[in-house]
Parts: structure tokens; sequence; C-alpha cells
């Protein structure tokens, strides 16, 4: 499955972690969906993307975003509030992906309405089994809100 214009889905990575975003790549770069990732390494960044500040001038509008919560400078829940509290934004699916197995963040997470909350497991054989799951239900049944903006 690919964009309706038969392009690749863009997908936005945010996550300060080296090692993750490795095998993120990784799973992606393997996976059956044409995509594109864009990766930010903290919340600051990832705002900047979204509203195509700065550096992200001509950064595409994201079909889904995955979020850490533990960012430098501007934390996940943060960012997740600013995107589903703007109208241009708040369509985007946020997939929270996350060390935390904490209640008070996965209860958080939901009411900030994340789309799904994962937790990131320790072996790396299981963290790129995770991604090729959440790669599986996402691109091929979930049908993504177009990346463009109606009026």
């Amino acid at each position: 499955m690919s964009k309706s214009n038969g392009g690749p889905i863009d997908i936005l990575l945010v996550e300060d972690n080296p090692g993750d975003v490795r095998l993120t790549q990784e799973a992606f770069k393997e996976g059956q969906i044409r995509n594109d990732l864009h990766v930010v390494r903290n919340g600051e960044a990832a705002l900047d993307f979204l509203y195509q500040r700065g550096e992200y001038e001509d950064a595409p509008r994201p079909n889904l975003v995955l979020l850490d919560l533990n960012l430098p400078k501007v934390s996940g829940m943060e960012v997740l509030d600013e995107i589903k509290d703007d109208a241009s934004l708040r369509r985007i699916p946020i997939i929270i992906l996350t060390g935390s197995k904490a209640e008070e963040d996965i209860i958080r997470g939901y009411e900030l309405q994340s789309n799904a909350y994962l937790t990131k497991p320790v072996d790396p054989d299981e963290f790129i089994e995770l991604v090729r799951s959440f790669e599986e239900f996402w691109f091929t049944l979930v049908h993504l809100p177009p990346s463009r903006e109606y009026q």
C-alpha cells in the first residue's frame, strides 16, 4: 500500500535513541511498504517538522508519527498535546512508541488522543518484529487520512 498518488508513505519518527532509530530504519527498510522515514531527535524538532519551520521548511506532511515520550527539549506528551490541539495537524495518526510501561503514561497518552501506545521491547529482534507488525497493521489494514488538508 502507498499513498493514493503512488508515492511512499511519509512517516515521522521522533526518537532520540540512536539504537532505536537504527532498528526502526532496518525494520522499515526490510518491510513490504514503500515509505520515507523522516527522523528528528527531539520534541522541538518534531514540532518544527510538522509546522514546516526552519530547516524543515520543505518537509512533507507525514501520514503517521511514531513518537517517543522521553525526549529532550519538548517531551513527547507535550508534542502530542500540541498536535491534537491544532486543527491542521490533529488528523495525523500518532503512535506512541516508548520504553515506558507506566500506567499513568498510557492513560495520559490516550487522554491526549494518541491512536496507539506501544512499548519498545528490550530485545532487538523483538523490537524489529514489533515494527513489522505495526507496519502491517497500519499500512495494510488501516486507511490513513490524506496528508493534504481539506478546506
